[in-house]
């Protein structure tokens, strides 16, 4: 019935857009090709930026709206998912009922109107987790079937990223005082040990919130090495892993007269990946475990639901408990080439092994994506 009455809230016209853009084949646009096109970022450039992604964004947010229109065992209901694609919605009409892009002004009032769009979803990631939860607790625990809603989840999460990127793309191409060797949100020459020292740092300064006490880490590497990367890509997934080896060493010896080992990082620059190994000894996670990591409905952590039901504080972070930290790290490393896996050694500790690739290629050429503008007919 919520679900009825949420669609019931917007015309039918848009409804039927929703459909016919869902049903689009959506475009991937590399880091190489972000990297080379943003290098120039002249009006002209500017303005081609934004009638792509004026007719992108469209399917890929259709999509996914489609999607959380009938998932699985009831998880559209759910108030969280529902407020999720309430989003999407607004989000499609916003972008649909924009003007064609035809100038520099038109450009800079599409620019600032995604710009909103970008921060309207912002807390998707909580409030998505926020509504697995709530079927994860209505539902038997014996009778959890985690196949559909992990691969809706994957798609769900690889998608936002995706859009996040390109949006954050066009939009960081406006600044005018731009940091040194950056070409948008794409660092040229990115440290991969800065990025990790400054992820460590936040997640220490997480568990020091929650425990009064956070494990040392440790990093080794070479400082002079660099490459090209999205710096707040890798502060994710590092942040994430860092931050999960501190809490199960935290927990491991908090009440042990034992000093807590440092959680110790290797960064190893290779012709073709970068390496980064975080490891720990909290303990490990059993084998039976292991198979469960990366799924969404799985988390070793209290659920914070059980001590908080309000939906507004869906952008508080926490140590753990949502249940998709691991997961949607492996997507961003996944994104532009690299993966993620994870070692037990029950008894000892974890190895997460990060690797982002260092030469990412495929990119889509410019006379390509005007063919394919040149394509769509409204």
């Amino acid at each position: 019935m919520a679900a009825k009455k949420l669609l019931a809230s917007f015309p039918k016209v848009l409804l039927d857009e929703v459909e016919k853009w869902g049903g689009r084949k959506q475009t991937g646009v590399s880091l190489r090709y972000m990297t080379k096109f943003g290098s120039q970022p002249t009006s002209r450039n500017l303005v081609f930026s934004a009638q792509f992604l004026h007719k992108e964004l469209p399917i890929r947010i259709a999509r996914r709206t489609l999607e959380l229109q009938s998932l699985p065992f009831g998880l559209s209901q759910k108030p969280a998912v529902l407020k999720v694609r309430d989003w999407y919605l607004e989000s499609f009409h916003d972008i649909r009922s924009f003007p064609e892009v035809k100038d520099s002004s038109d450009e800079l009032g599409f620019t600032n109107m995604i710009k909103m769009i970008k921060v309207r979803h912002n807390n998707v990631v909580p409030m998505m987790a926020l509504g697995v939860q709530q079927l994860k607790n209505d539902i038997n625990p014996k009778a959890r079937k985690h196949d559909e809603i992990h691969q809706f989840l994957d798609r769900f999460y690889m998608s936002r990223i995706g859009i996040r990127m390109l949006i954050g793309q066009h939009v960081a191409l406006h600044d005018h005082n731009p940091q040194p060797d950056c070409v948008g949100c794409i660092h040229t020459k990115m440290s991969p040990m800065d990025v990790a020292r400054n992820a460590s740092e936040d997640a220490r300064a997480i568990c020091l919130r929650e425990y009064g006490s956070a494990p040392d880490v440790n990093i080794y590497g070479d400082q002079c090495f660099t490459f090209p990367y999205v710096p707040t890509h890798l502060h994710q997934m590092v942040f994430e892993l860092v931050k999960n080896s501190l809490r199960a060493v935290q927990e491991r010896f908090m009440d042990s007269d034992d000093i807590a080992p440092p959680v110790r990082i290797i960064v190893a620059d290779g012709l073709e990946d970068v390496t980064i190994k975080i490891s720990d000894e909290g303990g490990g996670i059993p084998r039976s475990g292991l198979p469960k990591i990366f799924t969404y409905l799985y988390s070793t952590a209290r659920n914070p639901l059980d001590e908080n039901l309000d939906l507004a504080s869906a952008d508080s972070v926490t140590m753990a408990g949502y249940g998709c930290g691991l997961p949607i790290s492996r997507l961003y490393a996944r994104y532009f080439g690299g993966d993620l896996q994870i070692i037990s050694m029950e008894g000892y500790g974890e190895f997460n092994i990060l690797s982002v690739r260092v030469n990412p290629t495929n990119f889509l050429p410019a006379d390509k994506i005007q063919k394919l503008l040149d394509s769509f007919q409204d």
